[in-house]
């Protein structure tokens, strides 16, 4: 599953410990924008639950964007930066 995860964290060090977690799992396209590839549901879940326990609910946000195969394929940018990061294959 590829995922297009945005947040919009008001304090800097919650920010930086998100952005930590994000960066194991994705690569950052923008400041507050993460494109994560070929996420199994499990390590999705763990995702969001380490993001989860960053977060003050209360002020924080994160948003996760689910993108399907051909949605992903149809992007398009403008400006700096790569496409997305998408994997042909399998190794089963």
């Amino acid at each position: 599953m590829f995922f297009l995860v945005c947040f919009d964290i008001s304090d800097d060090k919650k920010r930086y410990r998100a952005v930590k977690v994000l960066k194991a799992y994705g690569v950052r396209v923008q400041k507050s924008v993460f494109e994560c590839p070929n996420l199994t549901e499990h390590r999705f879940v763990r995702m969001k639950e380490q993001l989860d326990a960053v977060i003050d609910h209360s002020t924080d946000t994160f948003r996760f964007y689910f993108l399907c195969r051909e949605c992903v394929a149809r992007t398009e940018f403008s400006g700096i930066g790569e496409p997305p990061v998408t994997v042909s294959y399998r190794i089963i």
